[in-house]
């Protein structure tokens, strides 16, 4: 299993080695790599300096500022902007899809461009959002995507559709989501000193449901990688940009 794949495509070929089944938990794109700020869309378009000074800005929480840059720097670019982005996550999926094993089980990440997977996702890549299925004689979960946040990531929704998706998955025995639930030690990242947004609507399912597992990513350096909840272990599967290593569910 794995989440935040954020560009690496070359340790996702080998993630599935030796499983039944790959399970990702989304965020596949890189826009911005916060370790190495020569990585990603960003600074592919606008250089490594304007990289390091957003970060800074969006570190200090400082998002109006950062804003104001990146509109700075947009308006400088020729052509259209949304077209800009989506031919770099168009390459980018380009690689990352291909490196999936089959079966695999996915859902999209906050950065991710959920209407294009149906153009790069494979027959052995099965995507659900708000969906379950059958793996390994268990009932999976899946709900993808984060909520809204001054960041304004490609795949945020409101409150109030993610708990319809959360309630539309309903009991299982393993819930994989991209977020967390709404627990701080779970959503506090200790190296860009913030907390993150986690879900309400999902602690309360988890309270309410009592899967065996929750399972998460989005929060690259949690407070806490795991932690339960009653009956229910919630694990954060790691970041896979970085450690280029799947958690292992084993029954």
């Amino acid at each position: 299993m794995v989440s935040d794949v954020h560009g690496n495509a070359r340790d996702l070929a080998r993630a599935g080695d030796g499983a039944d089944a790959l399970i990702c938990l989304g965020d596949l794109v890189l826009f911005l790599d916060y370790a190495d700020h020569s990585r990603g869309i960003f600074p592919d378009l606008f250089g490594v300096e304007n990289a390091d000074r957003i970060v800074e800005l969006r570190t200090a929480r400082r998002f109006e500022e950062a804003r104001e840059l990146g509109a700075r720097l947009w308006g400088g670019v020729g052509g259209d902007r949304a077209a800009l982005i989506e031919q770099a996550v168009r390459k980018q999926y380009g690689e990352m899809f291909p490196a999936f094993p089959t079966p695999t089980y996915a859902t999209y990440g906050n950065v991710d461009m959920p209407q294009l997977w149906p153009e790069f996702a494979g027959p052995g890549t099965t995507v659900l959002d708000g969906e379950r299925a059958e793996i390994g004689g268990r009932v999976f979960g899946f709900v993808g995507g984060g909520l809204r946040t001054p960041m304004r990531t490609p795949y945020e929704i409101s409150d109030e559709e993610y708990a319809a998706k959360i309630e539309a998955v309903g009991e299982v025995d393993v819930l994989c989501t991209h977020i967390p639930p709404e627990v701080p030690e779970l959503v506090y990242d200790t190296v860009a000193r913030r907390f993150e947004r986690g879900s309400r609507a999902l602690l309360d399912a988890i309270r309410r449901t009592r899967p065996r597992y929750s399972l998460f990513g989005h929060v690259h350096q949690p407070l806490a990688r795991r932690m339960r909840i009653g009956a229910t272990e919630c694990v954060n599967v790691g970041h896979f940009a970085g450690s280029g290593r799947p958690f292992a569910l084993e029954w």
